[in-house]
């Protein structure tokens, strides 16, 4: 994330000729700025934070940025050099600034400011200025969003611990910053960041804290930092809990408007309930005063324009419907239900299929030693009475994989849990037998195995003689009776 000139006008060039004209004056700059640094004189303190700006400000613009050529001319040493303990507050922002704007760019020139690690980190300590170590945890988050590779790296040579310290403080702007480049280096997929936060004292009650008291931009970095410790960190995510995370997220997810803010809460709760059942009581009840409690939020996301929360909200209670008989009976009993199934109908792709394992998962008892999920025959066939069969019969006809399988899983569900055979009526009338034809030659083997076992099993060559010729008339043909009464020949006494 490249930071802007927010005070200055900055500068402006005229088109075609900007390109080559800013690259230029960068090159100039950077061999200005070696000039300086080479110089002895006593005098060079000012001129040098002049050029210092002068880059900054080259590097800030907005169309085109020369990175590039700065990297190419040999900037980063000299603002490694900047960044030397003894240096004035200014030159140390400026210098830190121009870092994070070349670790904007692309990988080359995001890995090309290395050198500048262990001073960056070092300046993120607790004496140095606020406006210091903002713009230094900024150039740190920007290493970080490169990868797991230069999120090991910045690990390993200590910014974890500057930064979390540096939330525990009353200062907005810099927690903010902080907050930002700590959910970039412990995003994962190891656990070991997340949990190296927490030997910080204090961590759990100042991340409450902000998510309590600060203003929604503030809000919205914590929260990520709150997502990522919940996915990752299972002791670390109880500490939290104790310390209140709930009431805060559970108040944000009711009240907020916006997508920036609701996106980080909303996946921290969907963490929070693809844990322990006791997590989904706990949010139950921090929610239980709010309008329409957890569910009600849930149904508020759901309905969003915003295609993001809807799919973060049916992944959600699809984790709640995962767990407990409780949780699913108290899922189907609210207005989850007819909200989910219009998403199933009427939604983009990614949504509906959210909406399908949360349906799907609602659908069947809490996982057991049987090796085929249980229905659970109330909630199935209120689902296939209020149309759900159509969105799981596109499913299996979708191109993609997890999408098929999971519309034959519910089929097959289907098939087998509704009693005398209605299931097989059910899933024909809404074109699901001739979704499961075209999948008896599919490339994938799993799909076309499971295609081809339903089909034998509830459309073998006796499906429907019973219907039209009457009972009994099956056990016939498989070879129980000589002959079916209409091919006896009666005679009829005239």
């Amino acid at each position: 994330m490249r930071r802007a000139d927010d005070n200055d006008e900055g500068m402006m060039y005229d088109e075609p000729f900007s390109d080559k004209i800013i690259n230029e004056e960068t090159v100039r700059a950077v061999q200005e700025l070696k000039f300086l640094f080479s110089s002895s004189s006593k005098d060079s303190s000012q001129k040098k934070i002049e050029a210092l700006r002068k880059l900054r400000r080259l590097l800030s613009c907005s169309s085109n940025p020369p990175v590039a050529s700065a990297v190419e001319a040999g900037v980063v040493p000299i603002l490694v050099k900047c960044l030397e303990f003894g240096s004035s507050d200014e030159q140390l922002v400026e210098a830190a600034w121009s870092l994070t704007n070349i670790a904007s760019g692309d990988s080359e020139l995001t890995l090309a400011i290395l050198p500048a690690l262990p001073l960056l980190i070092a300046h993120l300590g607790e004496r140095s200025a606020a406006p210091v170590a903002e713009q230094c945890a900024w150039a740190v988050g920007n290493v970080a969003g490169e990868g797991e590779q230069a999120r090991d790296l910045l690990s390993s040579q200590g910014a974890l611990l500057p930064l979390a310290k540096l939330l525990l403080l009353n200062k907005p702007m810099l927690v903010k910053t902080a907050a930002w480049a700590l959910s970039n280096i412990i995003k994962g997929p190891s656990s070991k960041a997340a949990v190296e936060l927490f030997k910080v004292d204090g961590l759990s009650e100042a991340i409450i804290r902000h998510l309590t008291k600060g203003d929604e931009e503030l809000v919205v970095e914590i929260a990520w930092v709150v997502v990522y410790i919940t996915s990752l960190a299972e002791s670390q995510t109880k500490l939290l809990i104790k310390s209140g995370l709930l009431p805060p997220l559970v108040a944000w997810l009711s009240s907020s408007e916006s997508l920036s803010l609701l996106t980080p809460v909303l996946r921290s709760v969907g963490n929070l309930v693809a844990g322990d059942n006791s997590n989904t009581d706990a949010l139950l009840d921090a929610a239980k005063d709010l309008p329409g409690g957890l569910f009600g939020c849930l149904v508020r996301c759901l309905g969003s324009e915003h295609r993001t929360l809807q799919k973060e909200a049916a992944w959600t209670v699809s984790n709640i419907v995962a767990g407990s008989l409780q949780h699913k009976q108290l899922v189907f009993g609210s207005r989850v239900v007819p909200t989910l199934l219009h998403l199933l109908a009427t939604s983009t792709f990614d949504v509906r299929k959210e909406a399908a394992f949360a349906l799907g998962n609602l659908s069947v008892m809490p996982a057991g030693e049987s090796q085929l999920p249980q229905p659970i025959m109330e909630h199935l066939s209120m689902l296939v009475e209020r149309g759900c069969l159509p969105g799981f019969i596109n499913l299996v006809k979708s191109p993609d994989l997890e999408a098929s399988r999971l519309g034959l899983q519910f089929l097959e569900l289907v098939l087998r849990g509704l009693p005398n055979g209605q299931g097989s009526k059910l899933v024909e009338k809404e074109e699901g037998l001739a979704a499961l034809e075209v999948l008896e030659y599919h490339d994938n083997d799993d799909l076309r195995s499971m295609a081809n076992e339903l089909i034998d099993k509830y459309y073998g060559e006796d499906y429907g003689l019973e219907e039209e010729y009457g009972p009994g008339i099956a056990e016939v043909v498989r070879g129980g009776e000589e002959y079916p009464s209409w091919r006896k020949g009666w005679v009829v006494n005239s």
